[in-house]
Order: C-alpha cells, then structure tokens, then sequence
C-alpha cells in the first residue's frame, strides 16, 4: 500500500461516499449545502488557451450538485459557450444531469435513471422533437462530459472512496492497481468503461511553480488522461498527449 500522505478533506470524501449522518434524524434537515470546492480551469490547446471551465460542487444532507460553464476564449475559431449541473446521492448516484447549449446553438439534453436504465432525452432546437435514448446503465455510472473536466475530478473521488481506505485521517490507496468504472459521455451519447489508477506520487510544474503531486491515470478507449491532483485531493492538471491538451486550474 502506497499512502497518499497528507489528511484529507473530510467532505471531498462524504460528497461521493456514502454519508454516514444521512439517516439520522437528529440532524437537521435544513442544513446548508457546503461548498466543496469552486474555481475555473483553464483549457490549453498546443499551449494556447482555448477555453475556460468554470465550476462549483456543493455538498449536503440530501446529496451533491456540480455545476459547471464552458467557454471558448475571444477570439477562437468557434464560439461556444454550454452549461452543465448534475444531482447526485450522498451515496454519489446520479439524480439528474443536464446540460444546455448557450451559443451558437439552444441543444440541451438530461439523463436520468429509472430502474436499471438511464435515458437520455435530447432536443437539437427549439423547433426540433425531442428524442430519447436509453443506456443499459445503473444510476451509480459516472458522467463524463466532453467539456467539463470537474467532471474527472469527482471520478477520482469516487475512486478514494470506492478503491482507498481510511485509517487515522489518512487515505490509504493502492499502488498500480486499476480500477474500471462505467461511465456515460452525454455529448457523445456513448457509454463506455474507463480505468482509473493511482500511480504514486508525481512531481508536476503548473503555473510556473514545480510541485508534488498525487498522480492518476485515466485510461478509456478514446485515450489516456494523465492528472495531478493536490493534497487535497483537488485536480490541478490534466495533459492528453495524444491530442496536445492541457487542463490546468486557475
């Protein structure tokens, strides 16, 4: 066992693990949501900046939200801006998820679960009918959206807490060991399994400063998604070789 050596974030890990308060009923249900984490991502492009993702992730006694805006920068080929927010369990099921086309278009597009399937409905226009399709997926499968990277982050959660354990405040992961998960690419309308796996520890340079960091790979049929994430289990940087794309945090 390789330790990821610095204290966690208790509510990195209550916001897609199951919550142990969640049915007493001693706690007040009226509860706020806590922040869990916020900020904005930087997408870079053969090192241009293309586009930023700004997101937040809240958690609370009925569940987590993540939200998230995508944006091309000024002076882009293409403009686009979308928007994402999706509802979870505190066991880290999807609720709901919906995404909106801003510009240049009006798509949008939800997943929800019912029984054993999830069903995507898609309407391309305000004059278009809407169309479903249905993905023989339970509600535990994880989105992964084409423009919303926060997205990769909370699989990693959900890895620490499926794939790690908790012994005296810290997170105890296993070296080399990948972990598969179904996952479902609403842009794309695909499902597909990808592999997870903590590699150790890393030495990465983001924003000019070189740092250590805990270190994850991110295999799927599309390619293979290197990130480093802090101490706090936050995500600082993604490089996709292959496509010559960086994600870096603000």
């Amino acid at each position: 066992m390789n330790v990821c050596r610095r204290v966690v974030s208790a509510t990195l890990l209550l916001s897609l693990s199951i919550v142990a308060t969640a049915g007493d009923k001693s706690k007040p249900k009226e509860m706020a949501a806590k922040n869990v984490d916020s900020g904005s991502f930087g997408i870079f492009v053969n090192g241009q900046r293309v586009a930023t993702e700004t997101f937040s992730i809240q958690q609370g006694p009925a569940g987590s939200i993540a939200t998230a805006q995508f944006k091309t920068e000024a002076g882009s080929q293409s403009q686009s801006a979308l928007s994402a927010d999706m509802e979870m369990t505190p066991a880290g099921d999807l609720t709901k998820y919906e995404w909106k086309e801003l510009s240049p278009g009006q798509a949008r597009a939800s997943v929800m679960p019912s029984n054993d399937f999830l069903t995507e409905r898609i309407v391309k226009g305000p004059k278009e009918k809407p169309e479903e399709q249905p993905f023989m997926l339970p509600a535990s499968t994880s989105i992964l959206d084409d423009y919303f990277f926060s997205h990769r982050q909370i699989l990693v959660w959900r890895f620490l807490a499926t794939a790690c354990k908790q012994e005296s405040g810290q997170v105890k992961c296993p070296a080399n060991q990948k972990t598969l998960f179904g996952a479902l690419n609403p842009q794309q309308r695909a499902a597909m399994q990808v592999s997870l796996e903590f590699t150790g520890r890393d030495k990465a340079k983001v924003r000019g400063n070189e740092q250590e960091f805990n270190r994850f790979i991110l295999k799927s049929d599309g390619g293979d998604w290197i990130m480093w994430v802090d101490d706090q289990f936050k995500l600082q940087r993604i490089l996709m070789e292959s496509e010559h794309t960086e994600v870096i945090r603000d």
